[in-house]
């Protein structure tokens, strides 16, 4: 127990520690810290014949980040538990379970208020990643360890920019949450996510 302890210390907030290992003990779960992914910050895998049930978290995620990701992940393990293939990935059975054990969490002072406020928003109807909730988002990028890391909404039009991927656009107008970018490689356009990291390239 001490030893999961010395390890999460470093990547959830100290309150929530004895919950989290808590359910990791109880339900049998392998948790690995993963390293960097732009396409998602952490997933659950079933438990086969040879194998537990797996979630994995990227690591580089800030402490409350780290927390809400694998609160989601959890959830997807008790629908899994509970109704296997019958249930929507991201579906009502889903939304109950992350409401449920987030609820675990929420009224304890473990998070800042503007994140509690935001994270009580998005929690009405949670969608498949947090990061598709800006608000929530905007929040939880104040507390990164480079809060000033370039977003795409904080550059000027007409910029050209590389997102973690290594892919390379030049940003255009704004249609709705996302803005217009021009891939510069195969100059198909595409809507990308206000909040994701760049970093401005020279034309």
């Amino acid at each position: 127990m001490d030893q999961y302890k010395q390890i999460l210390i470093k990547y959830l907030p100290e309150k929530t520690i004895d919950i989290i290992i808590d359910w990791i003990v109880n339900k049998k779960i392998f948790l690995r810290i993963s390293r960097s992914r732009s396409t998602k910050l952490g997933d659950f895998r079933p438990a086969t014949k040879n194998q537990p049930c797996r979630i994995s978290v990227n690591h580089d995620l800030n402490k409350y980040s780290f927390l809400i990701t694998f609160v989601h992940e959890i959830a997807h393990f008790v629908v899994w538990d509970k109704y296997k293939r019958k249930a929507k990935p991201h579906g009502i059975e889903w939304k109950t379970e992350f409401y449920y054990l987030m609820n675990n969490f929420l009224n304890k002072n473990i998070f800042p208020e503007d994140i509690e406020k935001a994270l009580k928003n998005y929690l009405r109807n949670a969608k498949a990643t947090s990061g598709s909730d800006l608000e929530l988002t905007r929040c939880l990028q104040k507390y990164n360890d480079n809060p000033e890391q370039l977003v795409l909404e904080n550059i000027p039009p007409d910029s050209v920019f590389q997102i973690p991927n290594g892919r390379i656009f030049k940003k255009k107008e704004k249609v709705r949450k996302r803005y217009k970018c021009v891939c510069m490689t195969n100059k198909k356009t595409y809507l990308v996510n206000p909040l994701v990291n760049v970093v401005l390239v020279k034309e």
